[in-house]
């Protein structure tokens, strides 16, 4: 079976979703592409292809890295398994 999220290295704190049925209570298998490693995380929220889910409890204020690099910043807490988006993840370039 595919997994459901991929992440870079195991500091990346988003794993991107790959599936079209990422729902709410799902268990969802990861891969870590740099140690081919397997993760699983429950998902919170139901997360549509292409979005993110946080790989660990995120804080307020707090850097997002995906696949290695620095995409912004947590505008919300974010609990493990949730989804981040324009809703609680912001550009630090404005």
């Amino acid at each position: 079976m595919p997994p459901h999220f991929l992440v870079h290295n195991p500091e990346d704190s988003a794993g991107v979703i790959v599936v079209e049925d990422a729902t709410a209570g799902m268990e969802l298998e990861g891969w870590v592409m740099d140690t081919d490693a397997t993760i699983h995380i429950t998902a919170l929220d139901t997360i549509p292809i292409g979005h993110k889910v946080a790989m660990g409890d995120i804080a307020n204020g707090d850097t997002i890295i995906k696949y290695g690099h620095d995409i912004g910043k947590a505008i919300a807490d974010i609990k493990k398994g949730g989804h981040l988006h324009v809703h609680n993840v912001k550009t630090k370039r404005w």
